[in-house]
């Protein structure tokens, strides 16, 4: 940790950020930028490891250590460098393209492992360095370059994925929500494991304003639910409007009025059992109606890289250091002559 204090400009590399106008990335960094000071952690003890995409050029905005990986792999370079370096903040930026179509076995498997590494998943649902082909988060029908006459695959949901893997920190966020991304960033960071945050992140060249109904004004305050700890669901420009959980473990949309605040539901992030973050996030199939947004989950479980240090340590313990010739020359083993 951080004995000295630090500030924004400490984060800002000298590079000149280099996006289309009015990308969602621009609002991301300077988010990232201004709350890394606050963690308390120095730049030279923080890693950046990102993928290939419009989002993969954010390790170079970051004035601390980082890495280009290639297309998918980020995860698994951070898993890498979080075991070996536990000293080492890691963080993962990477997009709904190169996490979840190339990259989805080692995105799933880092967050089943929770290796101690904060995911960053920028979600435009489109690819946006390659020119706007549909991508693993496209809505069915979705007319691009290459899906002419609509796109035909059922998209994923990226919270669903990271809940499925049961991931100890599930969460999501919007690129222009200042606020809101920056408390989400903090507690991401905060907590002990693998952390993934997905960020809504409007693509102006690609795929305009497909997040308009939670970020235009007006629109924002009747469709954003926005999730917290042991509070009643509850949403709508004067909280008019609440979650139910039926007996079925469905959920349901109602007006408070016809149910009573008691019939809310109380979100539960600690809730050891996915099942209840995993409906919240199929609460709304697309955004561009009522959508949860906030930390669908945080619970805790050992810490990959320190369990794998825990398990060589209690080895040592039992046997020593060990002969490596002897292990090397012990069970099956034979001559060539």
């Amino acid at each position: 940790m951080a004995s000295v204090e630090f500030t924004k400009q400490d984060f800002t590399s000298d590079q000149e950020p280099r996006w289309c106008p009015g990308c969602g990335d621009y609002a991301i960094l300077a988010s990232v930028q201004s709350v890394m000071p606050e963690l308390g952690v120095a730049p030279h003890d923080t890693v950046f490891v990102a993928g290939i995409g419009c989002a993969g050029r954010f390790a170079y905005y970051m004035d601390t250590y980082g890495m280009h990986g290639i297309h998918g792999r980020a995860p698994a370079l951070a898993t890498g460098l979080a075991v070996s370096r536990p000293d080492l903040f890691v963080w993962v930026v990477t997009g709904d393209g190169d996490g979840l179509s190339i990259g989805g076995n080692h995105l799933i498997h880092a967050l089943r492992r929770n290796v101690p590494i904060k995911i960053l998943l920028f979600n435009n649902q489109i690819y946006g360095l390659t020119k706007g082909q549909y991508s693993p988060t496209s809505e069915v029908g979705k007319i691009t370059k290459s899906t002419p006459f609509g796109a035909l695959d059922h998209p994923f949901n990226p919270l669903a994925v990271a809940l499925g893997a049961e991931a100890t920190f599930v969460a999501r966020t919007i690129d222009v929500d200042r606020k809101h991304l920056t408390e989400t960033l903090k507690q991401a960071a905060a907590h002990p494991g693998a952390s993934f945050v997905e960020i809504y992140q409007n693509c102006p060249v690609f795929n305009e304003g497909a997040f308009d109904a939670l970020t235009d004004k007006g629109a924002k305050d009747v469709n954003q639910i926005r999730l917290a700890h042991g509070e009643p669901i509850r949403f709508g420009l004067d909280d008019e409007n609440g979650v139910v959980q039926g007996s079925d473990g469905s959920l349901d949309l109602v007006a408070v009025d016809d149910v009573g605040e008691d019939a809310l539901l109380v979100h539960d992030a600690h809730r050891g059992d996915p099942s209840l973050a995993f409906a919240l996030a199929h609460l709304a199939a697309r955004p561009t109606g009522p959508t949860p947004i906030g930390v669908f989950r945080a619970i805790e479980r050992p810490v990959y890289g320190q369990a794998l240090d825990d398990q060589i340590a209690e080895s040592r313990e039992r046997s020593g250091d060990g002969d490596l010739e002897a292990l090397l020359n012990s069970g099956d083993a034979w001559t060539v002559t």
